[in-house]
């Protein structure tokens, strides 16, 4: 694998996926700027694994305003003097809404227009900012990558109002693709494939915590979306559970991938005709 040593802004970086992430990438020689909103997980996190290391940049920063979205961007770019990735992977789950809500579903009756908000601001609203602000640096370095952690589609047939966060995040990443490609800016999406074993899950949920996934199953694609290998692979949607990684990385990304976003489904549209 190609692997230039590249900057990595990581959301959601201290737990779970995002320290996953964020010690493969470290691990093959990146740098980080570890965004977290939880301060005593973040501080941990920094101090147990990389207390010595000035290749992680942690920032305590809540992603539900404006303001902090771009400072995220601003203080990785400061501190590293550049910009080169982002993964999207903070994210607000219906366990927040009470510990059974992944086995038992909020009904309609249960979500507030507060609690509507504030899953759009997190898993929609944030991405959008923040890839806004590092494009710009990304331009100007002449290399970008933005990989955003979505969901099933089973999920996001079930499941309100995540599921319908993660559509909306789904949809973005498919137009961002295309319309980033002729900047050379990757866009593709990463999710884990099922449930994992992190406490974005609460265990009142019931389930059985040794058949979930690990988290440490989205290292190695994660690094490959952010490698020199990776430079033409673009609006695709990767499930690291199925990524093999005795294979090369695009024959890995071939059996694990597809485009974002069904694109078949599209074929269901009456559109417009020419004249």
């Amino acid at each position: 694998m190609a692997n230039s040593p590249r900057v990595v802004l990581v959301t959601g970086a201290a737990g779970g996926i995002g320290a996953a992430m964020t010690d493969a990438l470290i691990a093959a020689g990146h740098s980080v700027a570890a965004v977290d909103r939880d301060a005593a997980t973040l501080e941990r996190f920094a101090k147990e694994r990389f207390a010595k290391s000035d290749r992680v940049h942690p920032l305590l920063i809540d992603l539900t305003s404006t303001a902090a979205c771009l400072e995220a961007v601003a203080s990785a770019v400061a501190y590293f003097g550049r910009l080169d990735a982002v993964i999207n992977n903070a994210g607000i789950g219906v366990s927040s809404l009470r510990p059974d809500a992944e086995a038992n579903l909020p009904r309609i009756e249960e979500l507030t227009a507060e609690i509507w908000d504030r899953f759009f601001a997190v898993n929609v609203r944030a991405p959008m900012l923040i890839v806004q602000a590092a494009l710009p640096h990304m331009r100007q370095g002449g290399f970008g990558r933005i990989i955003n952690n979505t969901t099933s589609f089973r999920t996001m047939l079930r499941v309100l109002p995540y599921g319908a966060t993660k559509s909306a995040l789904e949809s973005m990443s498919a137009i961002w693709a295309n319309e980033l490609d002729p900047d050379g800016i990757t866009v593709n999406v990463l999710i884990p494939g099922g449930p994992t074993d992190t406490p974005f899950i609460a265990d009142g949920a019931g389930w059985d915590r040794a058949k979930m996934l690990r988290p440490d199953i989205m290292g190695p694609p994660a690094c490959w979306l952010i490698s020199d290998d990776a430079a033409n692979y673009t609006g695709q949607r990767i499930i690291a559970a199925r990524w093999d990684a005795s294979l090369p990385g695009m024959q890995a990304a071939a059996k694990a991938g597809r485009a974002i976003g069904w694109p078949e489904l599209g074929a269901d549209a009456v559109w417009l005709q020419a004249k």
